[in-house]
């Protein structure tokens, strides 16, 4: 069998990331083949360094050179409050938003039955063994606002009754500069039954 063309390599390997189609797939491959040496080879080691380098933090399941991670080294960080989340890219959501002090826990999914996902398919009893040794006060959700996400929340609110930690889920409504007559029925709804007092 004949050895793939190197230009549609490239384009399909390009194809598969997030946010590329085939079209944008080849803009950026003619780019880079255009100016290999500016391009294409810093590009290519970058991509080999993370990939030698870049691995799970053993405590929260981030992204980062070492084990911990930096969130979870950083003595400013409030060990006792862990935000949970679906991924990776959801907590460096929360961290550019520079809105949670403590430390996080990835999941790496959600429960979803039409996709065979089942709670040993994540990662929740490292979770449940980080807050066993007492150090957590409060365990905030931050799942997304659909079935999926509501089902495990359901999930991790029962596993982690027992322990007594406090567990909070992030609100879920109106979002700043939303004008109400654009939005969707559950968001207003949810809206009107996350309203606080004034």
């Amino acid at each position: 069998m004949p050895s793939p063309d190197p230009i549609e390599h490239l384009v399909d390997l390009l194809a598969r990331l997030p946010g590329f189609g085939r079209r944008s797939a080849r803009r950026a491959a003619l780019r880079m083949l255009l100016h290999p040496e500016r391009m294409m080879l810093p590009l290519a080691e970058a991509l080999r360094q993370a990939a030698a380098a870049v691995g799970p933090c053993a405590a929260c399941g981030n992204l980062d050179t070492a084990s911990p991670c930096r969130i979870c080294r950083d003595p400013q960080r409030d060990a006792e409050v862990v935000c949970v989340v679906e991924g990776v890219a959801e907590l460096w959501a929360l961290e550019r938003a520079h809105a949670h002090g403590g430390t996080y826990h990835v999941l790496g999914g959600m429960l979803s039955a039409l996709a065979g996902i089942g709670p040993e398919d994540l990662s929740v009893q490292p979770l449940l063994v980080r807050i066993a040794a007492g150090e957590v006060k409060e365990v905030i959700l931050a799942l997304p606002a659909t079935v999926d996400g509501a089902t495990t929340a359901h999930y991790l609110i029962d596993r982690l009754r027992p322990s007594g930690v406090t567990v909070t889920r992030l609100a879920q409504g109106v979002p700043i500069g939303g004008a109400l007559d654009v939005l969707d029925e559950g968001t207003l709804a949810a809206a009107l039954q996350a309203r606080r007092g004034v």
